[in-house]
């Protein structure tokens, strides 16, 4: 993502051990008009309540689809952070406005890093000023994309899983222009702030890779399907899967940290 020269490096933020994935289902032609809310006036205001804001981002198979990941110090300081934010004057003048654009906001997956070290490294990444131009990342040919994959595991799996992810799938996916960002599980632990629902009997394992290009994902993907190992790991793991893999080809925003 190219940024401003107004652009400001942000602190050294290790990964959040708590991380939401909300998935937004907008109306009709409005995921421009909530994004240029987020970005102009909602990020900030996250981030003064404790959380940290890690990307937000356009679906590039679903037009009506707002995507974006925030994380928290834990589950209590989840509850703090959002008790804080949803109780304050930032979201009190800018809710009726995003909340118009949304038909549904209760897609959410609450999450923990796979295995330590697995969550995000946001450090050395920059977030571009509130100068950005807000119609620079909608028409411009797409570069960098975000792809996250949510693999639906069978309840108990996600351990093994995990692990075996780790040791015979990871070291597969790294490739020029291809690399993995964080992978999570299920976060099981009590929803600490029952106002915003999470989708708690979820069991799942999910990756987040970042390529240089869709056309660098296309290729990897490819490349993934032709190897005996890859072919040999999903056979193994099958048993496990309790319905097909979603796959999310994600645009970063112009203000997004992944990307």
């Amino acid at each position: 993502m190219n940024l401003p020269l107004n652009a400001t490096p942000q602190p050294a933020a290790l990964a959040s051990p708590v991380v939401e994935l909300r998935q937004y289902t907008l109306k009709p032609g409005k995921r421009d008009t909530l994004i240029d809310i987020f970005d102009g006036r909602l990020i900030e205001g996250q981030e003064d309540a404790g959380m940290t804001i890690i990307g937000q981002f356009r679906d590039l198979d679903r037009p009506d689809m707002f995507v974006w990941m925030r994380g928290f110090d834990g589950m209590d300081a989840r509850r703090d952070a959002l008790t804080a934010f949803y109780g304050g004057p930032v979201w009190a003048a800018h809710s009726n406005a995003a909340n118009a654009t949304m038909i549904d906001s209760d897609d959410v997956l609450l999450l923990k890093p796979a295995w330590p070290g697995a969550g995000f490294d946001l450090s050395g990444t920059l977030r571009a000023g509130l100068t950005a131009d807000k119609k620079s990342s909608r028409n411009k040919p797409l570069s960098a994309i975000v792809v996250i994959r949510i693999h639906h595991l069978r309840p108990g799996a996600e351990g093994i899983f995990a692990s075996r992810f780790e040791t015979e799938m990871a070291p597969l996916m790294t490739a020029p222009g291809a690399r993995v960002l964080a992978t999570f599980v299920t976060e099981h632990t009590e929803n600490s702030f029952s106002r915003l629902p999470v989708r708690a009997s979820e069991d799942v394992f999910i990756s987040v890779m970042g390529f240089d290009s869709p056309q660098t994902h296309a290729r990897h993907e490819a490349t993934l399907a032709g190897s005996a190992a890859s072919q040999a790991f999903w056979q193994a793991v099958r048993q496990d899967l309790t319905r097909p893999t979603e796959t999310l080809r994600l645009s970063p925003t112009s203000r997004s940290r992944l990307g």
